[in-house]
């Protein structure tokens, strides 16, 4: 790779932190468990914070247990940011969030190690409850550090578990002092495996991602009646079982039908009694939708409403929805994407503008200051799940690109 040799990172050392963390909350079929704000997070915060304070950052906690690690610039300008997050789902891997997170922190150990000083600090942020597993919604915490969610509302969220977050934070020590957003960066720029197949699948290495997906999520309660499966004749029923069914049949069919990036997906279904032998009386269902354009995202939420209200009409059952979060579309910086792209193309890398599919901190972050996205292959296309992985070369790759972006970002005035 072209560059220069005493800005080139350490891509054993990056994989050793990224193995390290991996260990905390790993199960036996290789899967990460750090949910947010529990003992396996907490564990995991501490081996951070204190690679942090090894590289002597100036460390900061908000109270809603942001973390952010600053090294100073040669002048007190605002800075640019990287990171993501540590948490992961329940059937985590190893670089979903960290890798962002760690490459942040090998950034900056480069950039000491050349002896560079930088024109503006160069700030790496661990933000809280990105998966939005136990604590809802997803990207709570730069959610509040953009101002989008206010703090209180935040800190008093109950947890699929039962608990409060701002209980836990307090119980793992990370209900820190700092007033969420006190800190307004110049520019964020995030590194991320992609968790999709796009660059796998076209055998390229680097994604310049442009924007993001909206994402509209909704818990539907359908309510009907209990009662005998076998004597119960099919047009006396009302069945929140074949509701459920019917809804997860009737998202598949609307994504397809609508194209290009609109995607739809039932990710959980409970029913109750759920015995093999009763009609369901009640079933709980998670709804996905996303889309790039705003105008389409509320057409199929639109849609999936009229669905809903003529099934119920249609099987005698009550339904009611509630939403779990709701993300407008993301059009990332132009100047923060370009400098990504002029990165690569110095170190002679190609590199492919690309939409995300997921969810990302930079999503929330972009409302309130210039933001962009760098990612890497994942391997098959896979995340969410122990198998994820991506080739070392392009964890290395990924990480010297982005170096050399926030190298470029943190030299500008304006």
């Amino acid at each position: 790779m072209a560059g220069t040799d005493n800005q080139r990172i350490d891509g054993g050392r990056l994989a050793r932190r990224i193995e390290r963390l991996a260990e905390i909350g790993r199960r036996e079929d290789g899967s990460c468990y750090r949910l947010a704000l529990t003992d396996a997070d907490q564990e995991g915060r501490d081996l951070v914070l204190g690679w942090m304070r090894a590289l002597g950052l100036d460390i900061r906690i908000d109270r809603i247990g942001n973390i952010i690690g600053i090294r100073r610039g040669a002048e007190d300008l605002p800075p640019v940011m990287t990171g993501s997050h540590i948490d992961t789902v329940a059937t985590g891997g190893r670089f979903d969030g960290c890798y962002g997170v760690l490459a942040g922190l090998e950034a900056v150990e480069t950039l000491d190690e050349a002896g560079i000083v930088t024109r503006r600090p160069l700030a790496v942020a661990i933000f809280t409850n990105e998966e939005g597993v136990r604590f809802q919604p997803d990207m709570l915490g730069s959610l509040v550090h953009a101002g989008e969610l206010p703090l209180e509302e935040a800190l008093a969220i109950v947890g699929q578990d039962g608990a409060t977050l701002g209980a836990e934070l307090e119980r793992i020590g990370y209900a820190g002092s700092e007033p969420p957003g006190a800190m307004t960066p110049h520019a964020y720029v995030e590194l991320h495996i992609e968790q999709g197949p796009v660059l796998d699948r076209a055998g390229e290495a680097l994604g310049a991602v442009a924007e993001l997906q909206g994402i509209s999520w909704q818990e539907v309660t359908l309510r009907g009646v209990s009662n005998h499966a076998g004597t119960t004749p099919m047009s006396l029923r009302h069945d929140a079982g074949y509701g459920a069914a019917a809804l997860a049949s009737f998202m598949r069919a609307l994504a397809i039908e609508m194209g290009g990036t609109q995607v739809g997906t039932v990710g959980a279904i409970r029913l109750i009694p759920n015995l093999i032998n009763v009609i369901a009386r009640q079933a709980i269902v998670t709804v996905d939708l996303r889309n790039t354009d705003e105008t389409l995202l509320r057409e199929v939420e639109a849609r999936l409403a009229a669905f809903l209200r003529r099934l119920a009409e249609d099987e005698g059952l009550t339904i009611e929805t509630r939403r779990l979060a709701r993300f407008a579309p993301v059009v990332f910086d132009p100047h923060v994407v370009g400098r990504i792209e002029a990165a690569a193309a110095a170190l002679g890398q190609p590199i492919r503008r690309m939409v995300s599919g997921a969810g990302h901190d930079a999503q929330m972050l972009a409302t309130v200051m210039p933001a962009g996205m760098l990612f890497v292959p994942s391997i098959g296309g896979i995340s969410h799940h122990w198998t994820e992985n991506t080739a070392d070369a392009d964890i290395v790759r990924g990480a010297q690109v982005f170096v050399e972006a926030c190298r470029r970002l943190l030299a500008r005035a304006v």
